[in-house]
């Protein structure tokens, strides 16, 4: 199955590159939960080999219902990342109908691709450069050639986006909700 945006962003059901790619064995689900937890989303620890909750593209890919993110140690931390991006995004009442498939929107689909990189940034060891390195490793493709590319030089309408709802600063940076 393939899903083509906009942006010229394919994935492939293709995961030749998997083994190299950041996984949460490899970080831990310390660090992911609070950084989810600073948008009101909760990481739930899905057994080993167990089906992912929610998860869209099956295997070891996130999944996303309601206020939640289910993964286990072999998901990949950019699938994690960019499926926290969708529920982020979203205000939280639209949220709640949320399961698996968060949009059919192009324009939402390419900013969650921006943000997931951002979210990267926010976890210590990670960092936008690895997540877009295995976007690129996973499968994902951009008519620019990579992740960064788009990012970096093709993603105006996305950074705009991402600014128009509050969820980065002019400058680019993330900004948090305040949940008081």
């Amino acid at each position: 199955m393939t899903k083509e945006l906009d942006s010229g962003l394919r994935r492939n059901d293709e995961h030749s590159s998997a083994a190299l790619v950041l996984t949460l064995a490899d970080i831990g689900f310390d660090a992911p939960a609070a950084l989810l937890a600073r948008y009101g989303l909760r990481l739930l620890r899905v057994a080993d080999g167990d089906a992912i909750t929610g998860s869209y593209w099956g295997e070891c890919e996130a999944g996303i219902v309601g206020n939640d993110v289910y993964a286990r140690t072999d998901t990949p931390v950019h699938s994690l990342l960019h499926e926290a991006g969708h529920l982020i995004v979203l205000p939280p009442e639209r949220r709640a109908a949320v399961h698996t498939d968060a949009t059919d929107s192009v324009a939402e689909e390419d900013a969650v691709c921006v943000l997931q990189g951002l979210l990267g940034d926010a976890l210590p060891g990670v960092g936008r450069q690895r997540v877009w390195a295995d976007m690129d490793a996973w499968g994902y493709t951009f008519r620019l050639g990579s992740a960064r590319a788009y990012v970096e030089r093709d993603a105006d309408a996305a950074w705009a986006w991402l600014r128009e709802r509050g969820l980065i600063d002019e400058q680019g940076t993330l900004r948090f909700p305040d949940l008081r």
